[in-house]
């Protein structure tokens, strides 16, 4: 075989192999979740099914969505001091978060019977897709990788995050009297709770967002922290549980789209919501502890933007430039940047992602 042929249709094969990994270790993850929580779920409630309608309604709907962001030009921007490599991807679709958010959060309200606590969290989830969207949609509009100004994406994100604070302490008031922590332990915070509760939202929709800079990377981290969760949740909270799997199964659709080469890009429109939804499942459900464990990827990628702008500014010479801590941040840039291919980052994070989730559910039993 040429190998030029070959080396142009390897990334397309590595895509294929890791959404087929992630597909077939989901769908024997959720059976056996189904069997182990046969007496502890609704006789009714499968959860292996709702994964499947909302991965294969994603699948389909992005047949439709997709050509459509090409017709209207919402093509993303590249930011040039990048990896090089990324600078083939300008014009791929961005927004895609469009489609796979709404399929998740709308199947999830319908299968619960709109539980109050589903409808909650799904319009948080709604809410920070919708501050991703103004962000995407000033960016193409701009024709730039600037969209909204921080301040402005922060104090939405703070707002939204209050909002939700205020209607849990209306229906819960008690609820946030202490937060579970491992081996059965717990920690009274008092009214210091709500502080917290509203910068987890913050801090976790950015992290999330922040991951997403490699295609299949954030859609299949998403897909199983949200499994994850579920199988935290199924013997207590059966709607939150039902709620994380259709997130799940819509992030696995989204990656038939996404997977290297990606078709198109979630975009902040997907990212901060799916970091929304994870924040608010385990605000919910008194998860935090197992939440952090599950975003322990998300947390590297967030430290190590934040370790290497302190390092640059600790750095700073006479002429005003510093040291880089790392090639590029966030972490994943880095790993390509030393050499990794993309295929190969998001088979790693994959790997320990499953493994997180491992820890999680044996700290949070």
């Amino acid at each position: 075989m040429d190998s030029k042929f070959a080396d142009s249709r390897s990334p397309k094969l590595a895509g294929w192999h890791l959404l087929l990994f992630l597909s077939l270790s989901s769908g024997a993850f959720l059976v056996g979740l189904d069997v182990i929580a046969n007496e502890l779920l609704p006789a009714q409630m499968s959860l292996f099914v709702p994964f499947v309608i909302c991965a294969l309604a994603v699948g389909a709907a992005g047949q439709w969505t997709v050509p459509m962001l090409r017709r209207i030009k919402a093509g993303q921007f590249i930011r040039e001091d990048g990896p090089q490599r990324h600078l083939k991807k300008a014009g791929t679709p961005t927004m895609g978060g469009i489609f796979f958010i709404p399929v998740g959060v709308a199947t999830a309200a319908a299968g619960s019977g709109f539980y109050p606590d589903v409808i909650a969290v799904c319009t948080l989830t709604l809410a920070y897709g919708a501050i991703g969207w103004l962000d995407d949609w000033q960016i193409l509009r701009r024709k730039s990788n600037k969209g909204i100004s921080p301040k402005m994406k922060l104090a939405l994100q703070v707002g939204f995050a209050v909002l939700f604070c205020l209607w849990m302490a209306r229906t819960g008031p008690d609820a946030a009297s202490a937060i579970a922590l491992p081996l059965g332990l717990t920690l009274s915070l008092g009214w210091l709770f709500w502080p917290l509760a509203t910068f987890v939202q913050v801090a976790e929709s950015n992290a999330t967002n922040l991951t997403d800079g490699v295609d299949g990377l954030m859609g299949g981290l998403g897909a199983i922290a949200f499994l994850g969760m579920a199988a935290h949740l199924a013997p207590t909270s059966p709607e939150l549980t039902l709620f994380c799997v259709c997130l799940s199964g819509s992030c696995l659709g989204f990656v038939t789209h996404n997977r290297n080469p990606a078709k198109v890009f979630m975009g902040d429109t997907g990212a901060l919501a799916l970091g929304g939804a994870l924040a608010g499942v385990a605000l919910l459900s008194n998860s935090l502890w197992v939440l952090l464990i599950l975003s322990g990827i998300f947390l590297a990628e967030t430290l190590s933007v934040i370790a290497q702008v302190l390092y640059y500014k600790a750095t700073k010479g006479p002429d005003g430039v510093g040291k880089r801590l790392f090639k590029m941040a966030p972490l994943h840039h880095h790993l390509e940047l030393c050499g990794w291919s993309e295929t190969q980052v998001v088979g790693c994070f994959y790997l320990v992602q499953a493994l997180l989730v491992w820890v999680g559910l044996v700290l949070g039993a």
